[in-house]
């Protein structure tokens, strides 16, 4: 999707590992100059370099989305290095496995504070900034788990659930500012939290990918680079007329 972004400036929070790393990098393909966070600062600097290497610029801002005034300040940070702010894409996440009764209070509250308040903290600086710009895109990353729901993870679920109806909400209240909101909800996805989510279990990572491609109609774990492909869609003119959609890439996991 070269040349979908050009001009455009794009802030991609969870860009040190997995979609959000696919995301940044691809964003940075498509033309776009792309502020990334996260909170590993090796991390930050190696996709940073991978930015680079393709001829894209990019910065970094470490920190946590859990704390709304780190939020403020990425996108403050963002317009003053480049000027603007044309597309946010919310995919900083984590994951907690385990039933209610294996569920602590702080564990709960961390899956919440990352995922949700993270996601809403992000998105309210961004439209402030958009709101001058005469537009923008924001992109949440939620989950097919927040959709249609699964045994063994209440909290992540709850979390994600309130992301899908987080990003209708704001798309109704923003789309005569030119704000598009969309959610993209991912199964399966060949990345280390998927793997990481499941350790304790007593599964092996090829076990892990094993069950979780049994699970897709399509027989397929897809890469990140292919969430990554739909997130730049929906942040270019290609999808002007989608907003307050959640779009399943699931290989028809939420089909059945």
């Amino acid at each position: 999707m070269s040349g979908a972004l050009d001009g455009r400036v794009a802030l991609v929070t969870g860009a040190t590992s997995g979609i959000g790393e696919a995301t940044a990098v691809a964003a940075a393909v498509a033309g776009a100059r792309v502020m990334l966070t996260g909170r590993d600062g090796a991390k930050a600097s190696a996709v940073l370099r991978r930015i680079e290497e393709t001829g894209g610029t990019g910065a970094v801002i470490l920190g946590d989305v859990a704390i709304s005034s780190f939020c403020e300040d990425a996108v403050a940070r963002t317009v003053s290095t480049y000027g603007r702010l044309d597309v946010l894409a919310n995919i900083a996440g984590t994951m907690w496995r385990g039933d209610a009764l294996d569920t602590s209070d702080e564990a709960w509250r961390r899956v919440m504070a990352t995922n949700l308040d993270g996601t809403f903290f992000m998105a309210r600086a961004a439209i402030r900034t958009m709101q001058g710009n005469g537009g923008g895109a924001i992109i949440n990353l939620a989950s097919t788990v927040g959709l249609v729901g699964t045994p063994g993870m209440p909290a992540y679920c709850a979390s994600k659930g309130a992301v899908v109806n987080l990003t209708r909400a704001l798309a109704l209240d923003h789309a005569t500012d030119g704000i598009r909101v969309n959610a993209v909800c991912p199964g399966a996805v060949d990345t280390p939290m998927l793997v990481s989510g499941h350790r304790g279990s007593g599964s092996s990572p090829e076990e892990v990918l094993a069950r979780s491609r049994a699970g897709i109609p399509q027989g397929r774990i897809p890469m990140p680079e292919e969430v990554a492909r739909l997130i730049i869609f929906l942040a270019s003119d290609d999808s002007l007329h989608i907003t307050g959609a959640a779009i399943s890439i699931d290989g028809g996991y939420t089909a059945r």
